[in-house]
C-alpha cells in the first residue's frame, strides 16, 4: 500500500454529465495503488454545472480546501466549448484563491478526462496544465500520467492476458494487410418476403442457416447536426439509410433516436435541446425511414415516456425487427427518462406483454448498464438471466441476449469468455419448444482507442473474441452489433459503418480459417476459462435461487423492484436515486485480475454466501420503499 506518501484524489462529475464508467474506473485504480480518493458529492456536482457562476465556483474550492485535495480530476463528456470554459473558470477560481502549488497551495495536479476534441483544445488552452484522458488509455497510461511511479502499481492490474495480446495480434494482421477491403456484401434475398413488410429477423437467420452462414450484421446509425433544422436531420438520416441499403454490407439498422424522440414524441419541442440523434417526431417519418431502408430490417430505441403506446407505433410504422427495454434503467435513475424506477418497471412489463402479442422478439439491454455503474461480473451475468426469464413467462418466444464485450474496459478476455459462457449457459437452460435464444454480442462502449488505426485493430480483435465464446458452433453468433471503428473519434458516416462490417465479416471468416489450420490454441479447452466460469455460474445460480426463494412473485414490476432495492444486483458508482436504492449502492467492487468483483471494507473478495444475506436483511426496507413508491405513484394518478 502507498498511503505513506499522503497523497490526496479528488474527482468531479458535472451532474449534467450522465457518463460515469470512466472516472469510477480511474477512482478504483488509484485506491488499489494505495490512495485515498475523494468522490465528490451530488451537491458539488451540480456546483460544477454552474461553473459560470461565481458562488457556486466558491462551493467547489471550498470542498477542495476541506478535503485537502493535492491531485484533482474532472470528468466531462460532453459539449467541448463547454469544456474548455469549465476548466478555465475553474482553474482561475482555483488560482484565486492561492491553491495551486506554485502559489504555496495544495494542488499540485489537475486532470480532465473528455472527449478527444476537448482534450486537445485544452491542453492547447492551459499549455500542457491540464494532463488529459481521451479514453482507450491502458492501466499503465492512466496511473503513469496519474502520477503513479511503477512501484506502486500491483502487478495484478495490469497483467493482462497472453490471450489479448495474441488477439491484437491477429487483428494487426487484418488490418496491415488491408484484405478486408476486398470483402463483398452477402446476399441475403433467398426467401420471397425479403424486404417487405412480412419479413422478420427469424425469417432472414433461418433462411441463411446454411454451411457458409456468416452472423447478420447490426449497426446503430444516428447522425445529428445542430446546423441543420429537425426535418432536415430526418431527411439526411434518409438519405444515410438509403446508401446503407445500396452497398448491401449491413443487415439490420438500428435508429440512433434522439432523447426527445424518446421522451417527447409527437409533442411540441419548442427550443427543447435535442441531445444527438435523429430527431423523429411523427409517426409519417418513420415510415418514410422504413420505406427508405428496404431491404434493410429496422429497429429503433424505446421509449421513455408512455412507453407501451410507443412501442405500439414501432410495430405499425417500422414493422420493428424486435424490440428492446432496459427495465431498471432509461428512467430517474440513470436521468434518461421521467419515470421513477417502480413506474418503469410497470411499463416495461406492459410493454412486453404487448411485444409477446406481435410474435417479435425482445432484447433487454439490462447487464451492461449494470456494468456502466460497477456491477460485478456475476451481477451482470444474472440480470440478463432474470430478465430472459420474464419473457420467457410474459410469452416472448424469442429472447435476443446482447452481450457487451470489455466491460469494463479492462476486463480480460479470459474473463469475458468466461463471463459469456456462464450466462449463455444460464439463459439458454430455459429454451424449450416455444422459447429460443439468439446470442449478440457486440464491442464495448468504452473500448475503442481514439486513433482510427488502432481502433480497427481492436475491432478485429474482438470479431476474434466473439467467435471464441461459442468456437465449435460456426453458426454462432446468430447476430452481431458491429460497433464501428470510430466509436471514441467521431460520428460514424455510412462509409465507415461498411468499412467497420467488412472488418468484422473478414476477421471472422481467417479466425475460423485459422482455427481449422490449428494454428490458434483452442480456448474451448481452456483450463482456466473452464474454471472462471464454473465459478461465475455457480455464484449465479445462488443468488438467482435466493432471489426466487426469498421474493414473492419476482418476476412482476414489484418483485424487480425489490430484487434490486434490497442489493441482490450491486450498482457501487450510482448517482441518480441513491437515497431510495441505498442498498443497491452500498457496495464496493474491484477489478481482480480481469474480472470485477464485489470486496468488503478491507478490499478481500466477498463470499456469494455474504453477500445473499446482506440483500436478505434488506428485503424489509426494500418492501417498505415499495409502499412508498406505490403511495406516491398513486397520488400522481
Amino acid at each position: 500500500m502507498n498511503n505513506s506518501i499522503g497523497v490526496k484524489y479528488g474527482f468531479i462529475k458535472p451532474a449534467i454529465d450522465a457518463h460515469t464508467m470512466g472516472i469510477n474506473a480511474a477512482a478504483e485504480l488509484l485506491r488499489d495503488c494505495g490512495y485515498e480518493v475523494v468522490m465528490a458529492d451530488d451537491l458539488i456536482a451540480a456546483a460544477m454545472n454552474d461553473y459560470k457562476h461565481e458562488s457556486r465556483r466558491k462551493v467547489v474550492v471550498d470542498w477542495l480546501r476541506s478535503n485537502k485535495i493535492e491531485r484533482l480530476g474532472i470528468s466531462y463528456r460532453l459539449d467541448q466549448e463547454d469544456a474548455v470554459n469549465m476548466m478555465g473558470y475553474l482553474i482561475e477560481e482555483i488560482k484565486q484563491a492561492q491553491l495551486m502549488k506554485f502559489q504555496g497551495g495544495q494542488i499540485e495536479a489537475l486532470f480532465f478526462g473528455g472527449l478527444p476534441g476537448a482534450c486537445a483544445a485544452i491542453e492547447k488552452e492551459f499549455n500542457g496544465m491540464v494532463k488529459t484522458f481521451i479514453g482507450g488509455e491502458s492501466i499503465r497510461e492512466t496511473l503513469e500520467k496519474m502520477g503513479v511511479s511503477e512501484d506502486s502499481i500491483p502487478t495484478d492490474l495490469y497483467e493482462g492476458s497472453h490471450y489479448d495480446d495474441f488477439l491484437m495480434s491477429f487483428g494487426k494482421e487484418i488490418i496491415d494487410s488491408q484484405d478486408y477491403l476486398n470483402f463483398k456484401p452477402i446476399d441475403r434475398s433467398n426467401y420471397p418476403e425479403f424486404g417487405t413488410i412480412r419479413d422478420s429477423i427469424t425469417k432472414r437467420i433461418h433462411a441463411n442457416m446454411n454451411e457458409s452462414f456468416t452472423p447478420l450484421m447490426r449497426a446503430h446509425v444516428g447522425p445529428y447536426s445542430s446546423g441543420l433544422t429537425r426535418l432536415e436531420s430526418v431527411n439526411e438520416f434518409m438519405a444515410w439509410a438509403k446508401a446503407l441499403a445500396k452497398t448491401q454490407y449491413l443487415d439490420i439498422l438500428s435508429i440512433g433516436s434522439s432523447q426527445l424522440t424518446q421522451s417527447n414524441f409527437g409533442e411540441d419541442w419548442e427550443d427543447k435541446a435535442n441531445g444527438g440523434g435523429v430527431p423523429v417526431n411523427s409517426p409519417e417519418e418513420y415510415r418514410m425511414i422504413w420505406e427508405a431502408a428496404r431491404p434493410l430490417l429496422v429497429r429503433t430505441y424505446a421509449g421513455t415516456k408512455n412507453i407501451p403506446t410507443l412501442a405500439q407505433m414501432h410495430e405499425q410504422t417500422l414493422n420493428i425487427c424486435w424490440h428492446a427495454l432496459s427495465l431498471w434503467w432509461f428512467n430517474k435513475l440513470d436521468e434518461r427518462g421521467p419515470y421513477d424506477v417502480y413506474t418503469n418497471l410497470k411499463q416495461h412489463f406492459e410493454t412486453i406483454k404487448y411485444i409477446a402479442t406481435t410474435d417479435k422478439p425482445f432484447e433487454a439491454n439490462v447487464s451492461h448498464h449494470f456494468a456502466f455503474r460497477g456491477a460485478d461480473d456475476v451481477t451482470y451475468i444474472v440480470s440478463a438471466y432474470l430478465a430472459a426469464k420474464l419473457a420467457k413467462k410474459s410469452g416472448i418466444k424469442t429472447f435476443i441476449l446482447q452481450n457487451m464485450l470489455n466491460t469494463p474496459r479492462f476486463t480480460w478476455g479470459i474473463q469475458d469468455l468466461a463471463k459469456s459462457r456462464a450466462m449463455i449457459k444460464l439463459v439458454k437452460s430455459l429454451e424449450d419448444s416455444s422459447f429460443k435464444v439468439l446470442l449478440q454480442p457486440r464491442a464495448g462502449l468504452d473500448y475503442f482507442k481514439p486513433d482510427l488505426y488502432e481502433a480497427r485493430i481492436q475491432l478485429a480483435a474482438v470479431t476474434a473474441l466473439m467467435d471464441d465464446i461459442d468456437p465449435y458452433n460456426e453458426m454462432s453468433p446468430p447476430i452481431i452489433h458491429v460497433v464501428s471503428f470510430s466509436e471514441a473519434s467521431h460520428l460514424a458516416t455510412p462509409e465507415i459503418i461498411n468499412e467497420s462490417i467488412q472488418i468484422t465479416q473478414h476477421a471472422l471468416r481467417k479466425y475460423r480459417e485459422l482455427r481449422k489450420m490449428g494454428k490458434i490454441e483452442d480456448m474451448g479447452k481452456n483450463p482456466d476459462v473452464d474454471e472462471r466460469s464454473a465459478a461465475l455460474y455457480q455464484a449465479s445460480i445462488q443468488v438467482i435461487a435466493a432471489i426466487e426463494s426469498s421474493i414473492q412473485n419476482p418476476y412482476s414490476p414489484e418483485g424487480f423492484y425489490i430484487i434490486f432495492a434490497a442489493g441482490f444486483l450491486p450498482v457501487p458508482y450510482l448517482w441518480g436515486e441513491t437515497e431510495e436504492f441505498r442498498h443497491a449502492k452500498n457496495w464496493r467492487t474491484k477489478p481482480v485480475r480481469g474480472s470485477m468483483k464485489i470486496v468488503d471494507e478491507n478490499n478481500h473478495v466477498m463470499k456469494t454466501e455474504q453477500i445473499i444475506e446482506i440483500a436478505k436483511r434488506n428485503l424489509k426496507d426494500a418492501a417498505y420503499n415499495l409502499n412508498q413508491r406505490q403511495l406516491k405513484v398513486g397520488r400522481i394518478l
